[in-house]
């Protein structure tokens, strides 16, 4: 490692309170340059970054356009309150409109997505007057205090006081299915009825909004039924009930679409939440896209909320050059050629070679990889809300070989720059398939 490097992680671990970790117990990596798909540790190695750091870095690392775009806003107005009105605030807003589902014309800027959660939440309370959110287990929708009780994972424990209003169910999940289904048309039909058994149970009159991932993200990357969202999407018409599609991590082209919500054709969501690739994370954004009838709830009555940097113009300049280039380079087209081209078939033949991959998963460039013990009764290879010596051995062998992955308990998610190249689609699981049958033949 070099000096420079020596000296950012010396502080850093003087220093530095880590998200998610027990403090003692972690060796951060020192990520010294990034450029495109790659980036560069402490000691030289360059890796292929297949995490996308958070899933964020849509458009790549270092993307010229969205540096310039930055450098050139930095020179002209670094930030203003959100009261004012700035050309790229303004700018962002109506090419985020643009490619929202058809009515959702107005938009709220936030940090980012923990916060867009929040306020569509506290938007639907305050529209309908009523106080419960459902959502599902196997869900992430943020880390603050009402967007974590709303996650469905296990990062939620913690700081669940049972108190916030808020409700948990079952989704699909044919793989793991809950509802003993055996098709995905049984696993449609069962966690529709399901949910209209919660909603019974629960009061729809007391439900203010259901609020879901298009396709959950960190949980699995789980893509719904045919069928599914539009079934939700009737259940909250009938019941006066608000649909907050959460696209903080499947949005803005990470599926093969603008929103992976458009996979579900015709389904418009009330609200829609959005962060990270609206801008590929070079600047915190984030933000709700709201619809004609809850934006008039606020026409003459006044929004309870605002935050001080919403719609900064760093990161609203940021947007705008994203999203221009995502249109000029064909970003999203090109994250669909990848899922439907090369990562679908090369995955498949992936799990026909491992006894280890149970299934693979996915859509564009969000894919999901789900690693069993067992694969006639599913066991996972580690434990929900833990890991274990396979899945290290496992990722060990892919940073070992310059693949760094994404990881969740049993699973690695390969979720790449939107901007990958088929190549490097492929030299990412040539890499896997080797880490595989390393730590296998290690077991």
């Amino acid at each position: 490692m070099d000096s420079s490097a020596e000296r950012a992680y010396e502080l850093d671990r003087a220093h530095v309170f880590h998200s998610w970790s027990a403090q003692a117990q972690i060796k951060p990596m020192v990520v010294t340059r990034a450029e495109g798909s790659y980036v560069w540790d402490g000691e030289g190695a360059q890796l292929l970054d297949f995490t996308s750091q958070l899933v964020f870095t849509n458009m790549g690392h270092q993307h010229p356009r969205i540096v310039r775009a930055i450098q050139e806003q930095a020179a002209e107005l670094c930030t203003v309150a959100p009261g004012y009105v700035n050309a790229a605030r303004s700018e962002a807003a109506r090419l985020i409109a643009s490619h929202t589902p058809a009515g959702l014309d107005k938009v709220f800027f936030t940090n980012g997505g923990a916060d867009a959660n929040e306020h569509a939440i506290r938007m639907a309370r305050l529209h309908t007057g009523r106080q419960k959110v459902l959502s599902t287990y196997r869900s992430y929708h943020g880390g603050t205090h009402l967007a974590v009780n709303v996650t469905g994972d296990p990062r939620r424990w913690p700081s669940d006081n049972g108190a916030a209003g808020t409700v948990h169910f079952f989704g699909p999940f044919l793989y793991r299915s809950a509802f003993h289904a055996t098709t995905e048309a049984e696993e449609c039909e069962r966690a529709l009825g399901h949910l209209e058994q919660v909603i019974a149970l629960e009061g729809a009159s007391t439900i203010a909004a259901i609020v879901l991932e298009s396709i959950p993200g960190t949980a699995g990357i789980m893509v719904p039924p045919a069928g599914y969202l539009a079934g939700v999407r009737e259940l909250c018409d009938r019941h006066g009930i608000v649909f907050i599609a959460d696209e903080v991590m499947a949005g803005f082209g990470r599926a093969g679409r603008w929103f992976a919500i458009e996979h579900a054709e015709g389904v418009v969501p009330d609200l829609l939440t959005f962060a990270k690739g609206v801008n590929s994370g070079y600047v915190p954004m984030g933000g709700v896209a709201i619809n004609e009838a809850i934006a008039a709830t606020f026409a003459d009555r006044v929004y309870p909320g605002g935050l001080t940097y919403s719609g900064h113009p760093l990161a609203a300049a940021a947007a705008v050059a994203t999203i221009r280039a995502m249109e000029d380079e064909r970003a999203v087209e090109r994250a669909a050629a990848l899922g439907e081209e090369v990562f679908a078939p090369r995955l498949a033949e992936l799990a026909g070679k491992h006894e280890w991959i149970g299934e693979v998963r996915g859509v564009g460039a969000f894919w999901a990889i789900e690693f069993v013990s067992d694969p006639v009764t599913r066991e996972p290879l580690a434990p929900y809300g833990g890991s274990s010596d396979a899945m290290n051995r496992i990722v060990a062998g892919c940073k070992q070989r310059g693949l760094l992955p994404f990881v969740n308990y049993n699973r690695i998610h390969l979720v790449p720059p939107l901007t990958s190249t088929v190549e490097q689609v492929a030299d990412a699981i040539d890499i896997l398939d080797a880490a595989i049958a390393d730590a296998g033949a290690q077991a």
